[in-house]
């Protein structure tokens, strides 16, 4: 792979402009373009309802004819990979993705989607708004040449686990999985569980077989990988507010001619709004219907005051240990 010489400013992450943004292996003027996305999930999803949103926007905005290609259902791997074919320009154009894939380029990346940074979905939006998250997107397009163009997530994290658990004393030794960057495995560790990073994908097994006990994810992800299945006990610890920003690669945007490049990173911004819009208002209905369905059982957790408490201990000694401590502070002080 030819390795790009062109950097894509700050102010063309933020959707600022793409004026005197050069092409690598411009696409010829008259050449239909087709441009591959990748989701995890289904159609119901609201990661891939968020990516066709994103399609329809550009097509709207570009004006001219062009293909959409989304590749589902872990087709082409799951979210790590898919960060890695943006970063290299092959395979996938575009893909909402977890910051904890990020960690590799930039350590503040997994912070921003880490249990309690968000109050609540209000905040998490003025947070957006307010682009607090810009030293992010800035630090993620010089150093891996991916562009965080939209926000996307909103969707609240639960404990699911095979056993019912009420409070933070039986939390304690709770064998979880969690994500794999460093601040999931402090924060979980501070609220005595035992947390272990497994692939995505390899939850579901993991949980069957006895290597983990617990695993934590929005409604919707626990519906569409069935977690519910093996782990049918809801823990409502609601710890997190997640992030998940709406990719595109650096080096494929590059190639492209420069009226399709302001459309994608119009429509991006769009799209990452309307999916964090549809993740946060369906939170609630997927819970309901899992448990009127009678696959879930829904906990009280009686002691979030308290994780909260010895999660954000670490919280602020990674913020420090990291260099992200401004944006720790920038995210606290958003009313």
């Amino acid at each position: 792979m030819k390795k790009s010489v062109l950097f894509l400013s700050a102010a063309l992450c933020l959707g600022l402009g793409v004026a005197g943004v050069g092409v690598q292996k411009a696409v010829a003027a008259d050449a239909v373009i087709t441009l591959h996305g990748a989701s995890q999930f289904n159609d119901e999803h609201p990661f891939t309802q968020g990516l066709n949103q994103f399609a329809v926007l550009v097509k709207k905005y570009y004006g001219k004819p062009i293909n959409f290609v989304l590749h589902k259902n872990m087709e082409l791997g799951v979210e790590k990979d898919y960060f890695a074919y943006m970063n290299q320009g092959i395979s996938v154009d575009y893909a909402i993705v977890s910051p904890a894939h990020m960690a590799t380029f930039a350590k503040a990346a997994p912070f921003i989607d880490a249990p309690f940074v968000f109050r609540d979905h209000a905040h998490l939006n003025k947070v957006v708004a307010g682009k607090v998250l810009q030293p992010i997107a800035d630090e993620i397009a010089q150093k891996a040449d991916v562009l965080l163009l939209g926000w996307g997530g909103g969707g609240v994290r639960n404990i699911f686990a095979n056993k019912p658990i009420h409070n933070v004393a039986e939390l304690k030794g709770l064998k979880i999985r969690v994500q794999g960057a460093p601040i999931w495995t402090k924060t979980f560790t501070a609220a005595g569980m035992a947390p272990t990073v497994i692939a995505y994908n390899e939850i579901y097994n993991g949980i069957q077989t006895g290597v983990i006990e617990a695993g934590d994810n929005e409604a919707a992800g626990v519906e569409q990988m069935k977690f519910y299945e093996v782990g049918p006990n809801l823990i409502l610890t609601r710890h997190a507010i997640s992030v998940r920003p709406l990719c595109f690669s650096g080096k494929s945007l590059k190639r492209l001619p420069a009226d399709l490049q302001a459309a994608i990173i119009k429509a991006a911004a769009e799209a990452g709004d309307f999916e964090r819009n549809l993740e946060s208002t369906s939170d609630q209905t997927i819970l309901d219907g899992l448990e009127k369905a009678g696959k879930a059982k829904m906990i009280k957790f009686e002691d979030r005051d308290k994780l909260q408490a010895l999660m954000t201990v670490e919280l602020d000694k990674y913020a420090v240990e990291i260099g992200a401590d401004a944006i720790w502070k920038n995210i606290k002080a958003t009313k």
